[in-house]
């Protein structure tokens, strides 16, 4: 069967590599993705996944704060999931609509929540939908680029026969989080396999993105010259080092002052942006991730775990710098 027609969109004008900020639930949200634009800009930064169900309800309101971005984050990319190739058409217009410059079908999720339904990395289990899925996602998408993250299986690798199921419909790109669904992020990724979803792209115009275990540029441009891949997600290692994607600056070369900056500056943004719609609790992982690797981070973490507003975090650092201070002077002493 012939390959479906790829639209590349603003994904064929990227330099390689490209390196992209991975969409993770619950986390890159609108203020930590508008941070990593200030500070560290990847070439491709992709929302948190929202339904296409909820999308597609009365109630979708609820949703659209998830979907909220700056015009700092283009090329921005608008994660979805769901199990009806109808609501990825809904849902892919409503995309134009809001002027996002990409699409992006997550068919990796391994949450059991969303598995159960017939969504994410359940997706590898009935992968004629999952094709059906993808065309009608690039039917709705116009000429938006429609682009697909998963997984190399579901119980047991399946590298070669899932992604050229997926290749058939014909996607702008595809993201491999190099674990299977069982394995989670519990084993280190297979970089081993990487080569052979890039031997089937090759005849086709859909780019293959790698994912797992990168925590650094560096890393990822190395990873991109062995496998031959056209670049590189990465996810965690963002937390709380906003200049991962920076050319100039290493975290490790911040002063803490700036540290401090930009932790309320995130808690700035979030509570500008969310304006009271999100518990500030959920703030608290991303400050403990920027509370790392200085004298007295474990402290600060311990004083973070009750913040509840910028306020409350403007008098934790005062009060850390005060004890900073004193532990300098008497080591000093």
């Amino acid at each position: 069967m012939a390959n479906d027609l790829v639209n590349p969109g603003f994904w064929g004008t990227l330099p390689r590599p490209i390196l992209a900020l991975a969409p993770m639930y619950d986390a890159t949200d609108a203020p930590f993705r508008r941070l990593v634009a200030r500070y560290g800009k990847p070439d491709v930064i992709i929302t948190e996944f929202v339904s296409c169900d909820g999308l597609c309800s009365p109630g979708r309101e609820n949703l659209m704060y998830h979907l909220k971005y700056h015009e700092s984050e283009r090329p921005i990319v608008a994660q979805i999931f769901g199990e009806k190739p109808e609501t990825h058409y809904e849902t892919a217009l409503l995309m134009q609509e809001l002027g996002f410059d990409g699409i992006d079908i997550n068919m990796g999720c391994p949450v059991r929540a969303v598995c159960k339904t017939g969504a994410g990395s359940a997706m590898i289990n009935t992968p004629d939908l999952a094709k059906e899925i993808i065309r009608a996602t690039k039917s709705g998408a116009g000429k938006l680029p429609v682009s697909v993250k998963t997984r190399i299986g579901w119980n047991h690798i399946s590298t070669e026969e899932w992604v050229g199921h997926l290749l058939e419909a014909g996607p702008a790109a595809i993201t491999l989080h190099l674990r299977t669904k069982k394995e989670m992020s519990d084993v280190d990724a297979h970089w081993d396999e990487i080569h052979k979803a890039v031997e089937l792209a090759k005849s086709t115009d859909t780019l293959i993105i790698g994912n797992g275990d990168v925590e650094s540029r560096e890393g990822a441009e190395k990873l991109v010259e062995e496998t031959g891949i056209d670049g590189i997600m990465i996810g965690r290692a963002v937390f709380g080092n906003p200049w991962l994607f920076s050319r100039s600056r290493r975290r490790e070369e911040v002063p803490l002052e700036e540290v401090f900056d930009v932790m309320i500056e995130h808690a700035e943004l979030y509570e500008e942006i969310f304006e009271g719609r999100r518990n500030f609790a959920v703030m608290r992982k991303h400050l403990r991730a920027h509370a790392r690797e200085f004298d007295g981070s474990r402290e600060l973490r311990k004083m973070l775990e009750d913040v509840n507003s910028v306020e409350d975090l403007r008098g934790i650092l005062n009060t850390f710098r005060r004890q900073l201070s004193r532990r300098l002077e008497t080591s000093a002493n």
